[in-house]
C-alpha cells in the first residue's frame, strides 16, 4: 500500500498532472478572466506601490481586480517550497546516461545535488549571465504581453494567435540556446 507521503514525493504521471493544469482554463473562464500566467504579477505588484513610488502610466489601473492572480503566485511560492523541501525526495538525483557524458566533456563531476557548485556558483561570469538573462526573459516577457504558461496553456486553448506564434519563439530561443550559446559561453 503506497502511503500518502510515498505519492507526494514521486513524480506524477502526465495523464494526471496534465489534466488537473488543463483544467484551469474552463475554470479561468468560469470566473470571467481569459488570462493566466506568472508574469502578469509584476505589473500588479507595481500597481500597488504607484501611490507612493511609481507614477508610470502603465502601472495606473486597478490592480484589485487581479487579486486571484496574486493569491496564485503565491500558491506557486508555497506549492514549490512544499515539493521542494517538506516532500523533497530523499533519493538521489538520477541523470540520463547522455546527461553524464555532457558533464564529463564539461569537466563536472556527476552532481549529487540538484544544484552542483560548478555550475552554480556565484562568480562574476556567472552573475553577469544571470543578470542578462533575466533582463532579457524579462524584455521578452513583455514584449510578448505574457510568459510561458501564459501563452502555452490559456493564450493557444483559447485560439490567440499570437499565443501560437509566442510559444514558437519561446521553444525556439531555447532550443537555439541550449544547443549553440551556452557550448560558446563554456556553461
Amino acid at each position: 500500500m503506497t502511503s500518502l507521503y510515498d505519492l507526494l514525493v514521486s513524480p506524477w504521471p502526465w495523464y494526471v498532472s496534465g489534466p488537473i493544469i488543463g483544467l484551469m482554463v474552463p475554470l479561468l473562464i468560469l470566473i470571467g478572466n481569459r488570462s493566466f500566467g506568472i508574469s502578469q504579477n509584476l505589473e500588479h505588484l507595481c500597481a500597488m506601490a504607484k501611490p507612493a513610488v511609481v507614477r508610470i502610466k502603465l502601472f495606473n489601473y486597478d490592480w484589485r481586480a487581479s487579486r486571484w492572480s496574486i493569491v496564485f503566485a503565491v500558491g506557486v511560492m508555497l506549492g514549490g517550497l512544499l515539493a521542494g523541501v517538506i516532500f523533497a525526495n530523499p533519493e538521489p538525483i538520477k541523470l540520463s546516461q547522455a546527461t553524464l557524458d555532457m558533464l564529463a566533456q564539461r569537466n563536472i563531476a556527476p552532481p549529487s545535488e540538484f544544484n552542483p557548485p560548478e555550475i552554480f556558483s556565484l562568480n562574476f561570469q556567472n552573475s553577469l549571465l544571470l543578470l542578462t538573462s533575466g533582463l532579457l526573459i524579462g524584455f521578452g516577457t513583455r514584449y510578448a504581453a505574457g510568459c510561458t504558461s501564459g501563452h502555452a496553456i490559456t493564450g493557444i486553448s483559447t485560439l490567440q494567435i499570437q499565443s501560437v506564434y509566442a510559444v514558437i519563439g519561446i521553444f525556439a530561443g531555447g532550443l537555439l540556446a541550449a544547443n549553440y550559446i551556452t557550448p560558446i559561453l563554456g556553461i
